[in-house]
């Protein structure tokens, strides 16, 4: 199934990763949930998939429907279910997520200024920009250089001194 670029995306990332078991059992969930997720009775083009058994992205090609506030509800609802059903949190928004050597980590705001401190962390750490509005966004920039993302401007102190 093609999506076109102004795809809308919403992006929930964990605290921890995911087991291989976990990822499974929960794409099944994924997938039965927007092989039913509509909109004012309109079947919703939608897809769900995990990366890095880390992040569940939710996409909707709003070309064919768009995701209304109950729908939208909807979804929040199986995500809270998964969140619930396997002990995680998918809704904190100051876990950090970056790559070293292609493994992804997740620290706290306060651990994730300490790496930068410690300089574990520094402009060319890629992090995960889950801010991204669309497809297009999604594809060219999610995974950024620290040094391209807001994330420099929220830990500029950290990194100048």
């Amino acid at each position: 199934m093609i999506f076109s670029p102004q795809s809308k995306v919403w992006i929930y990332q964990s605290n921890r990763r995911f087991t291989d078991q976990e990822t499974t059992e929960i794409q099944h969930i994924l997938d039965r949930f927007v092989e039913q997720w509509t909109a004012h009775g309109t079947q919703l083009k939608a897809k769900a998939e995990i990366f890095h058994n880390y992040f569940i992205v939710l996409t909707v090609d709003q070309e064919i429907a768009s995701a209304t506030g109950c729908s939208i509800d909807s979804s929040v609802r199986i995500i809270k279910d998964i969140e619930s059903k396997y002990g995680l949190d998918l809704f904190d928004r100051f876990n950090m997520a970056y790559k070293i050597e292609d493994d992804v980590h997740v620290a706290s705001k306060e651990d994730f200024e300490t790496l930068i401190g410690i300089k574990k962390i520094g402009l060319e750490t890629v992090v995960f920009n889950n801010l991204v509005q669309n497809l297009e966004e999604f594809e060219q920039k999610w995974e950024v250089q620290l040094q391209h993302s807001w994330h420099k401007n929220i830990f500029a102190e950290q990194l100048n001194s």
